[in-house]
């Protein structure tokens, strides 16, 4: 059975070291399912908001993580991590709850600066991919 270790990272010497913890490629092996989660937004069950970037990325997180364990996977089958914020200074605290739930294998990842989302009071939006061999 295949695991984290089976992913293959790539960080060519040509290409500039990542700014933070992600790779710039990352291999699957065959035969991997793939699971691909739709933007999850800092909103709760109950429809609170938290009101700063951090709390919301952790709602965020959350809520993918629960989407992964219902899918039988972990942060350690992500592949890629797609996050989205509204203000450049929300970068740092965006990064420091993103660093906490990476697995040990880093994923491929990318983070823009959004003009906004549906709702104002919404500062971050994350997704990703995740790929495990059953």
């Amino acid at each position: 059975m295949a695991g984290p270790s089976d992913k293959k990272t790539f960080n060519p010497p040509s290409v500039r070291a990542p700014f933070g913890n992600y790779n710039h490629g990352l291999f699957v092996p065959p035969g991997a399912s793939l699971l691909v989660t739709s933007g999850q937004l800092g909103i709760e069950p109950d429809e609170t908001i938290p009101p700063d970037v951090t709390g919301q990325a952790e709602v965020c997180f959350q809520a993918v993580d629960a989407i992964l364990r219902d899918a039988g996977m972990s942060f350690e089958d992500v592949i890629r991590i797609s996050g989205f914020v509204t203000r450049r200074e929300d970068f740092p605290a965006y990064m420091a709850v993103r660093d906490r739930y990476t697995g040990t294998i880093k994923p491929v990842s990318t983070l823009l600066i959004v003009s906004g989302f549906t709702r104002e009071d919404f500062l971050v939006e994350v997704e990703v991919t995740a790929a495990k061999i059953f």
